[in-house]
């Protein structure tokens, strides 16, 4: 059973209640013995347990019940996708984890959570002043929710992500219980800090390559960030679009990307700009509407994402410089039927403004819109120096490098949104939440290798379709 709701639990930031018309601030003191005494209710041993509430789980159906938003003809994408590994198949079940990690006690501390939070949902990005960071980069799921949920997810993504590279579990657990080791250090550095200094904190590209251990580490980092900074729309949009009848136009590649031709469907991308010029700040306004735009196609992304509403827009200045603009589909968070639904009607708004939140700098272009067809949508650069870190053949080590990394950046993260002095009170100097969610990160991987073998089996019976694409 969970513990009686903390009684900073619900104020702003964990650190202040309302008491009338003033708000009533608790020292830092207070608020780490206040997450001191939820142990003694939730001892950190309660975490390394993992076992399905139901006995007649159904991973396949739930997967299917999180298909309802989505387009038909790419479901079998998205499967196909999820196919592939254990480690593909997380990352397509965020829903599903979400329906498991509810089950589970918590502190009953809220934060603002990513939702859907694994290693490749973290990686390195352009700041609008075009200097290269490290921060989680994936907000469709984004919620306010129970911290625990995050750090679980982000170290099983771990434990998973070193068996498909053929690592022994010991390897696999000490990989997750560095990635809280991280988290848990880092949040009472942060629980220390002035609020402003927190906002402002963050980790550069710079910064990441000097934290190198050895020369050799150094050269792979600096390789990474030099690759990313050739990511950006100039260079990818040569690749999807070419000349028909003296003007440039994407070009379809069905089913992953493809022209709409239906009626009124002009109209319909022409007030959902108007709408997400509105959601702009006044002086991105004036940067927007340098640029016209040129051609609008679906655009089929990601694993988890696959399937719903996505379009990427070709847009040009006057000098025709291009711009690439993804106008990505917001469903309800996987979270909401567990945490409670978003106080925005608009679920673009509510991405953005949990995007905001918990980024140390956010896209210039970000914004959100809604379309006729009644769906919702954020919009953001298509390519804007993104890169994730590849994880395919790295070692245990260097596993636990870019595990620490992550810790550290969620920490910030949730310390920028959540209460860090009462989540470090609870969390501890000790290591027996690291080890417990270690413990759990592999029950867990056990248990979504079962599930990712439901899926191939659920294929061969021809319960579910999927569409198997060359890699």
């Amino acid at each position: 059973m969970a513990p009686r709701k903390n009684r900073f639990a619900n104020s702003k930031a964990g650190q202040s209640e309302d008491n009338g018309d003033e708000r009533v601030f608790h020292s830092r003191k207070e608020r780490l013995y206040e997450g001191e005494l939820l142990r003694e209710r939730l001892p950190h041993a309660v975490h390394a347990q993992w076992k399905p509430a139901r006995k007649h789980r159904d991973p396949i159906k739930l997967l299917e019940e999180s298909n309802r938003y989505r387009l038909p003809d790419l479901v079998p994408v998205r499967f196909g996708r999820m196919l592939r590994s254990p480690f593909t198949f997380l990352r397509g079940s965020a829903g599903l984890m979400a329906h498991d990690l509810a089950t589970l006690p918590t502190t009953g501390i809220q934060v603002q959570a990513c939702g859907d939070c694994h290693l490749m949902n973290f990686g390195l990005f352009a700041t609008p002043e075009r200097n290269l960071i490290f921060d989680i980069n994936d907000f469709d799921e984004t919620l306010p929710a129970p911290w625990e949920w995050d750090v679980k997810r982000l170290a099983i993504s771990f434990a998973v992500a070193a068996r498909d590279n053929r690592l022994n579990d010991k390897s696999a657990q000490g990989i997750a219980v560095e990635c809280v080791r991280a988290y848990r250090v880092y949040l009472r550095k942060f629980s220390k800090m002035n609020p402003m200094d927190v906002w402002y904190d963050r980790l550069d590209a710079q910064a990441i390559i000097d934290m190198s251990p050895n020369a050799e580490i150094k050269k792979i980092r600096e390789q990474l960030v030099a690759k990313a900074k050739m990511r950006v729309g100039d260079y990818l949009y040569p690749k999807i679009s070419g000349e028909v009848g003296g003007r440039r136009r994407l070009i379809d590649q069905p089913p992953i990307l493809f022209h709409v031709y239906e009626k009124g469907f002009a109209r319909s991308v022409h007030l959902a700009l108007q709408d997400y010029r509105l959601s702009l700040p006044h002086e991105r306004r004036v940067l927007f509407d340098r640029y016209r735009l040129e051609d609008i196609a679906v655009k089929a992304v990601g694993i988890g994402s696959v399937g719903t509403y996505c379009f990427v827009g070709l847009f040009f200045s006057a000098e025709n410089h291009p711009l690439l603009l993804q106008f990505k589909e917001a469903c309800p968070s996987v979270l909401a039927p567990y945490a409670g639904k978003s106080d925005y009607e608009n679920q673009g708004q509510r991405v953005v403004t949990g995007q905001r939140l918990m980024q140390s700098s956010s896209d210039i272009f970000l914004g959100w819109t809604r379309g006729q067809n009644g769906r919702y949508y954020f919009v953001r650069q298509l390519r804007d120096m993104k890169m994730s870190a590849p994880i395919e053949g790295v070692s245990a080590a260097r596993m636990k490098m870019y595990a620490e990394c992550c810790g550290l950046t969620l920490a910030r993260a949730h310390a920028k949104s959540g209460d860090a002095a009462l989540i470090s009170g609870y969390l501890g100097k000790t290591d027996s939440f690291d080890q417990a969610i270690g413990k759990f990160a592999i029950a867990y991987a056990d248990q979504n290798a079962q599930d990712h073998a439901a899926l191939v089996a659920a294929e061969k019976s021809g319960r579910i379709n999927a569409l198997r694409e060359e890699e």
